[in-house]
């Protein structure tokens, strides 16, 4: 399992940050994606977005895990 530097965080950060139309300072690790209007179509986008930026593939049975930050960091992590 590689690790998610710090680095690969932010990218991540942004990336849900970016799919979800909030600011970076709404969003901490533990924060829900649910709790920023986060639903099935905006999953899928991370997902897509997150398998573009780091040429990995997920399988979408991930986003089950993907419900937070810390879940993404995660399986980022795995797929690497």
């Amino acid at each position: 399992m590689a690790a998610v530097t710090e680095e690969r965080q932010q990218i991540i950060k942004d990336i849900v940050c970016d799919v979800l139309e909030i600011d970076p300072d709404e969003l901490n690790d533990s924060s829900l994606f649910k709790d920023h209007g986060a639903d099935s179509l905006r999953a899928i986008e991370i997902l897509a977005g997150l398998e573009k930026q780091f040429s990995v593939t997920i399988d979408q049975a991930e986003l089950s895990r993907m419900v937070n930050l810390d879940g993404v960091y995660a399986v980022v992590a795995d797929a690497l």
